[in-house]
């Protein structure tokens, strides 16, 4: 018999599944970068997405400004604020390594 043309064969969806939009390409990160909007060292595509830092091997998201080619950053010192009102921010150093979340 030939059953190539039997109404009863089911034939495979060939349909493409759906898939998620991907996202836009994250620009790479800069060696210099600061989370103030008046600092010469913020770029505002940067933070389109979460950013991490790897301190001296140790993963931190309190960090307010950072340079990989020095190996510093500057966190805030508590609560301490400084004469204009701005957190008053620590220099600390280390390896530093930046990364998308």
């Amino acid at each position: 018999m030939n059953e190539a043309h039997n109404p009863t064969t089911t034939v495979p969806d060939t349909a493409p599944a759906a898939t998620a939009p991907a996202l836009p390409a994250a620009p790479t990160l800069p060696d210099r970068l600061s989370t103030d909007p008046r600092s010469p060292h913020y770029h505002p595509t940067v933070f389109e997405r979460e950013i991490g830092i790897t301190f001296n091997g140790k993963a931190r998201f309190d960090v307010d400004e950072y340079c990989i080619s020095e190996g510093w950053i500057k966190v805030a010192a508590g609560k301490t604020l400084d004469r204009k009102g701005k957190p008053l921010l620590i220099t600390l150093k280390g390896r530093v390594e930046a990364f998308y979340r």
